[in-house]
């Protein structure tokens, strides 16, 4: 077994040496905890089990421009949101999908095309009147924690559309969100930006400099008076002061790392009351555009199941290219598939509705919810389970932090929630570690905010 010593005596430590801490997992929230704590004079060596940093922001070049696999969109574009400052200093575009309050989360009703699966046409203003129906039916629902709308024919298959698009954003099926909570989560103003170049940018900027260790797959963490112990599948062993945990919720429920001393109870209630869901992107890339100049294409159908969403990236990118993003229980059958039957998958509801549709010329397919770095794409609140739960599983347990989108109980399930959770970890962290060694007179602000403050770059077309 080889040991990689990280953290130092009381003695090193009078005499300057810094103190250490590891970080488990280099997507967000562990590269900005990261981030902070070394730009605080803190030794820190990132552990990831991924060829790559990012986690589940994971931008493709596949086709020789830049595809987002994960996270793209950047919710709520102003001031209030930790990650606007910086996407506005690297100059990286946005493309408004959606203004505020939106029943459709992240689009509004500006620029769409619903058909049937027969290809006709759904007229704009039933979509209009059903929209309105299903945002009451909500509403009443959590006054009275019961509800519903019953419409027949078209309006039902709509109906049955503003559903999808729902599981679409909780990346779960609409049975299994809590109707008590699902609307706990903080929606920052300004309305959604798409990011043009993906958010790899983002990753690089905060990752530079840091010492991250690729296919490093933790097995044990285990925890003591005097600092942790992290062991990485091929048997290494590392030490240090502390260790902040910013691993997906998916990989904490498949007790890939098993933890010594077990985390107590509650911690493990918190992990097992928070839902993982599952949403994928299927990305076709065509010779050239056949579709009409909208933002999202949909078919609506009898059950969600059937349903389905196009966002057309042409609109924000230039480029020829369609993503298909299915949710729930449809994304976890089409996980079982091989790639190019899904693609197929997804060209055959295009092709209901766009009956002409030419072939595309290829495809990119994640698997988020099979993904052993990540079972499953994001967190949501399940049926009976308190909306409490994100923050207990953000408490620390005695030196070991918690970070990630699943540990936010304002902002759960974005890329602004995990760097926000990783920013708290790290301040968490580093006061814990100082105050230990009675060196609280080296606390460094940790990401200055210099006061310079550049407009974040949004259009919409």
């Amino acid at each position: 077994m080889r040991y990689i010593g990280l953290c130092s005596s009381r003695a090193e430590r009078r005499s300057g040496t810094s103190p250490s801490v590891i970080v488990i997992g280099a997507g967000v929230a562990g590269i900005t905890a990261a981030r902070a704590l070394v730009d605080a004079s803190i030794q820190v060596t990132v552990l990831e089990s991924r060829d790559r940093i990012g986690g589940r922001v994971c931008t493709d070049y596949t086709f020789g421009f830049p595809v987002d696999l994960g996270a793209s969109w950047l919710h709520g574009v102003c001031d209030e949101n930790p990650l606007a400052p910086l996407i506005g200093r690297l100059g990286l575009p946005l493309y408004r999908t959606s203004g505020d309050n939106s029943v459709l989360y992240d689009h509004d009703l500006e620029s769409y095309a619903l058909y049937d699966t027969d290809g006709n046409q759904v007229p704009q203003e039933l979509v209009t009147k059903v929209g309105l129906a299903f945002e009451d039916a909500l509403q009443e629902a959590i006054r009275e924690s019961k509800g519903g709308i019953q419409l027949e024919g078209l309006a039902h298959k709509v109906l049955q559309w503003y559903l999808c698009r729902m599981e679409g954003w909780f990346a779960a099926d609409a049975e299994t969100i809590s109707l008590k909570n699902w609307d706990q989560e903080v929606l920052l103003p300004g309305g959604h930006g798409l990011m043009v170049r993906g958010y790899l940018p983002v990753i690089n900027t905060l990752a530079r400099g840091l010492d991250v260790r690729l296919n490093h797959r933790v097995t044990t963490v285990s925890r003591h008076h005097h600092g942790v112990k992290v062991i990485v599948e091929d048997g290494s062993t590392f030490v240090a002061d502390a260790a902040v945990i910013a691993v997906p919720l998916g990989v904490l429920k498949a007790k890939i790392i098993q933890f010594e001393p077990k985390l107590p109870d509650w911690k493990e209630a918190a992990i097992s009351d928070i839902g993982v869901g599952i949403e994928n992107k299927i990305v076709l890339h065509f010779e050239k555009v056949f579709w009409p100049n909208v933002e999202f294409l949909g078919v609506v159908a009898e059950g969600t199941h059937s349903c389905s969403y196009f966002l057309n990236l042409h609109k924000a990118t230039g480029h020829p290219v369609l993503v298909y993003m299915p949710a729930g229980k449809l994304a976890r059958d089409i996980e079982k598939m091989a790639d190019d039957a899904a693609a197929n998958c997804a060209f055959t509801q295009l092709k209901t509705i766009l009956p002409d549709a030419s072939m595309p010329i290829n495809y990119l397919v994640s698997h988020w919810g099979s993904d052993i770095n990540s079972f499953g794409a994001y967190s949501y609140d399940k049926v009976g389970k308190s909306h409490d739960s994100y923050e207990r599983l953000r408490v620390p347990v005695d030196n070991l932090f918690f970070a990630g989108e699943a540990t936010s109980i304002n902002f759960p399930g974005s890329v602004h929630g995990a760097y926000s959770t990783g920013l708290q970890a790290a301040e968490d962290c580093r006061m814990r570690v100082l105050e230990r060694y009675g060196e609280l007179d080296l606390l460094f602000p940790t990401m200055v905010d210099d006061g310079i403050c550049v407009p974040v770059l949004i259009s919409r077309m």
